[in-house]
């Protein structure tokens, strides 16, 4: 079966990256750095979001102007800001059961493709995914589908699920016409009940029976 991965809030909590990455651009301008609470907020939709998102946080006035130069900043340090990213418990074992048993795996994310790129080799899951498809290689991000549906035609065609943590991935998911397993204890804004998933999980432990499920499920269809 191929499954698409969400990144940041899914498979690693990327956050203290992104938030020291914050602090570097703001403390330039005399403003404070993001939490890292309003930096988990902040993220899933996108680099350029997340940079308006901290603009208008710390009473920055955007301008076309001003947020390109500001967002220029921003991702030539997010490139490099790797070190403090973790996998959440259970992702590794995971990952390394689905492609033990033959799943085509691909990695879907918002995240520009440099720091994207970065990140993926500093962790070692360059070698795990078939595909892979970050922000600006596509002219739509998510939620619309186009990214998804890349990475399952990338994939070889066929039967998929989509996994992520957020009402954006939910959202990415339907847009696709993909089923969707949500992480629980990633970044997602709103409660479990209100965001529409076909599994809800909050340990990857138990990924490998969601896929089972989605396997068999598909074949009954």
């Amino acid at each position: 079966m191929n499954i698409v991965f969400d990144l940041d809030g899914t498979l690693i909590d990327s956050a203290p990256d992104i938030q020291a990455v914050s602090a570097k651009i703001l403390g330039k301008l005399g403003k404070p750095a993001l939490t890292i609470e309003e930096t988990r907020n902040f993220v899933g939709e996108g680099a350029r979001i997340l940079v308006s998102r901290m603009m208008a946080a710390r009473g920055i006035e955007e301008t076309p102007e001003r947020h390109a130069q500001i967002f220029g900043e921003f991702v030539a340090e997010y490139e490099f800001a790797v070190e403090k990213a973790v996998f959440y418990p259970g992702v590794v074992d995971a990952l390394a059961v689905l492609k033990g048993g033959g799943h085509k795996l691909a990695l879907c994310t918002n995240k520009p493709e440099l720091p994207a790129r970065a990140v993926m080799k500093h962790m070692g899951l360059e070698p795990i995914f078939d595909a892979f498809i970050a922000g600006g290689m596509t002219k739509n991000p998510k939620p619309d589908p186009e990214m998804a549906l890349k990475c399952v035609a990338d994939l070889g065609g066929g039967p998929a699920l989509y996994v992520g943590d957020s009402g954006t991935d939910a959202q990415t998911a339907a847009n696709a016409g993909l089923p969707f397993a949500l992480y629980t204890e990633g970044y997602r804004k709103s409660p479990v009940d209100e965001i529409p998933y076909d599994w809800a999980f909050d340990h990857f432990d138990l990924l490998a029976g969601i896929v089972a499920e989605a396997q068999a499920r598909h074949r009954a269809v």
